[in-house]
């Protein structure tokens, strides 16, 4: 018979899964009666259902000693499934990952080179690890006013400028899916010597069927940050960080890998966001060509009959190569139409479909391989209601806040982050060195940084961003009337 809880029978192939699964069944049947945290005890009567398959790691899916492996197990069938030697399952999501793979970098106060398109998480963990971003912009889109790719040519310019650089740090694909020439930027980094990351986030099925672009640990990345719960079937905060470290010729050490991971590692984890991410990669392993392959299809589909809306146009591959885009990624450009965004996403959200982003111009619904063809004609259906609700005049597109205001540093991130900081009105912040992080989200990316001068052009594009109904995402006060700033 076939158990409802692991319909396609990956227990056999993901060690952490098939422990969950055997928890489960003494919490069941009674025979377990545990005596280690969490508190719930798998008692449904005091806060309900809401406690519903959470088992520890460690006096749960193992033995407080990890006498049974399990972990270590699954970690490493994860490492040789994107074909490297080192490999961990992170429970606080890409963000952990992010930070961990920054603290295995250089020294504080050496240079890291990095897109000013990556997210937040990386640049708390610049400050964490005391390095020097030296800020690499991606090209921007004329059309679309959205990023493309990280030039190889200005990574070599910033390695050949800062002789002192640690690594490349890099986000591909980007947050609405363009991709960058991986091979390319690898070969710059290890021509300086030093180690490319690359925060694949949204695409942990890159390299797992023959319709999706090659992983970048395949193309020459030497870590790969992505997350588990974004684009397969796990656990909200699942994620891996994957290296080729230097015991099979890489340029990471793997003792600052495993420091830098466990620096910032719940000591708790939950058993089952990382039973969630062990299945997944055996379904990635076992399935998925077949399951991406329909994925695939199933963003062809929704992009050709989207793209038949007067006005609407979506995000893909160029036939002059200008423009290269993730074919698993489904992102929607509005303003031939002149609906307004977040009227479609308030329409949709009303129908029960949040989507992941909105703003003014672009939106991003997510299609994953849990989604069919039903799910998404509904959102179709809806969407090209919703356009036709709102049509307006047509617009030029306006480039984000995130993607398009221009850094300017004053001093590292650090050293900004712990100085003494004073809050003043927006007007009297300009000219003056931020305190905080600033950025719309989603995307998570900043437009201001701890280290950065406070700009006009900076606070202009965030107010649009408000004004456009979008948020404004780690300020301290988020209406932006007031920042904070280095005191003096």
């Amino acid at each position: 018979m076939t158990d409802s809880r692991d319909p396609r029978g990956y227990r056999t192939e993901a060690p952490l899964f098939d422990a969950w699964l055997r928890f489960s069944d003494g919490a069941r049947d009674g025979s377990l009666t545990p005596f280690t945290i969490p508190g719930h005890k798998h008692r449904h009567d005091l806060v309900g259902d809401l406690v519903r398959g959470d088992v520890p790691l460690l006096g749960g899916l193992d033995t407080m000693k990890s006498a049974g492996g399990v972990l270590a197990d699954a970690e490493a069938r994860a490492a040789a499934a994107w074909g490297v030697d080192w490999g961990r399952l992170s429970v606080g999501g890409s963000t952990h990952a992010n930070q961990a793979a920054v603290l295995a970098l250089g020294r504080p106060g050496q240079s890291v080179i990095a897109s000013r398109t990556l997210h937040r998480s990386v640049l708390l963990g610049i400050v964490l690890a005391g390095l020097r971003p030296v800020w690499v912009r991606p090209d921007i889109d004329a059309a679309t006013g959205l990023p493309s790719q990280v030039p190889v040519g200005a990574a070599r310019a910033a390695l050949a400028a800062h002789p002192d650089a640690c690594g490349v740090l890099v986000g591909d694909p980007s947050y609405v899916g363009t991709l960058s020439d991986i091979e390319g930027l690898a070969d710059a980094a290890h021509d300086a010597g030093v180690p490319l990351i690359v925060d694949a986030a949204w695409a942990a099925y890159f390299g797992f069927s023959p319709l999706v672009p090659a992983h970048a640990l395949a193309r020459g990345t030497d870590a790969l940050v992505t997350s588990a719960h974004k684009s397969l079937p796990a656990w909200s905060q699942g994620a891996l960080l994957l290296a080729r470290t230097t015991r099979t010729g890489g340029l990471l050490d793997p003792d600052r890998l495993e420091r830098g991971f466990e620096a910032s590692h719940t000591t708790s984890p939950a058993g089952a966001v990382l039973a969630s991410t062990d299945a997944s990669r055996a379904l990635l392993q076992r399935d998925g060509a077949e399951l991406v392959g329909r994925l695939v299809g199933l963003v062809a589909f929704a992009r050709e009959r989207l793209a038949a809306i007067d006005g609407v146009e979506v995000l893909a591959d160029r036939p002059d190569g200008s423009l290269r885009v993730d074919p698993a990624k489904l992102v929607v450009l509005l303003a031939g139409a002149g609906a307004h965004g977040h009227a479609i996403e308030a329409d949709l959200l009303a129908q029960g479909m949040p989507l992941e982003m909105a703003d003014r111009d672009v939106i991003v619904p997510i299609v994953s391989m849990a989604d069919d063809e039903a799910s998404v004609a509904r959102l179709i259906d809806a969407l090209a209601a919703s356009v036709e609700r709102h049509r307006g005049a047509p617009r030029r597109i306006a480039a984000s806040a995130a993607w398009r205001v221009e850094a300017e540093s004053a001093t590292d991130p650090r050293t900004a982050f712990f100085a003494v900081h004073e809050t003043v009105s927006a007007g009297d912040a300009v000219g003056r060195v931020c305190a905080e992080l600033i950025a719309p989200y989603p995307p998570g990316v900043p437009v201001l940084a701890p280290g950065e001068i406070v700009t006009t052009a900076a606070l202009d594009a965030l107010r649009a961003t408000l004004t456009d109904g979008g948020r404004i995402a780690y300020a301290a006060d988020p209406s932006l009337a007031t920042v904070q700033v280095v005191a003096g």
